[in-house]
């Protein structure tokens, strides 16, 4: 059954991200060449969807932000430390949202709160409903993607390094990106 075949009123209720099927990304331009991939490897999260009104849906998520993974210890201590997240006094990223809108069959804008180093910023996150199904373990299971741009110096993470050859080594756009599994607990 395909997402535009499913009864909406059955996806009404509480759903948990499940972690282990879950992915909350980003990616930054590094020495102005290429991009580093990474994620956060530990997080909660709640959405509580009405499935026949989706603009009655909320979602919310909290990202322990020491989890941040690039494959690179060296990189992620230095995320960590005081020149990006500043973990000692941010431990969480914070994320609640304020509107949900359908724009299209399948396609929905979250809007919401985005906490990172203690400053808050309005965002959209335009997600793509990718489905429902039952898994293995009769978990009713629902699946979103997608991504959003924010500007890290938006944020107070301003710190860079110039390059002999011009430019700057880390890039001041991040992209957020949302591979969404969540299971209903009601």
């Amino acid at each position: 059954m395909t997402a535009t075949q499913i009864d909406r009123a059955e996806l009404t209720g509480t759903y948990q991200l499940d972690p282990t099927h879950t992915r909350l990304g980003f990616v930054a331009r590094h020495a102005m060449v290429t991009k580093v991939r990474g994620a956060f490897n530990e997080f909660t999260g709640t959405a509580t969807i009405d499935g026949t009104d989706p603009s009655k849906s909320s979602a919310s998520v909290t990202i322990k932000a020491d989890s941040i993974d690039t494959r690179n210890a060296d990189r992620d201590a230095h995320l960590r430390g005081s020149d990006f997240l500043e973990l000692d006094k941010y431990p969480e990223i914070t994320f609640s949202s304020t509107e949900i809108k359908q724009t299209g069959e399948d396609t929905f804008d979250v809007t919401g709160d985005l906490t990172i180093k203690g400053v808050t910023k309005q965002v959209t996150i335009p997600l793509t409903f990718e489905g429902s199904a039952l898994d293995p373990f009769g978990n009713k299971r629902i699946g979103f993607e997608g991504s959003t741009t924010i500007s890290r110096k938006e944020f107070g993470i301003t710190w860079n390094a110039t390059l002999e050859t011009g430019g700057v080594l880390v890039g001041d756009k991040v992209v957020l990106e949302f591979e969404i599994s969540a299971v209903k607990t009601d």
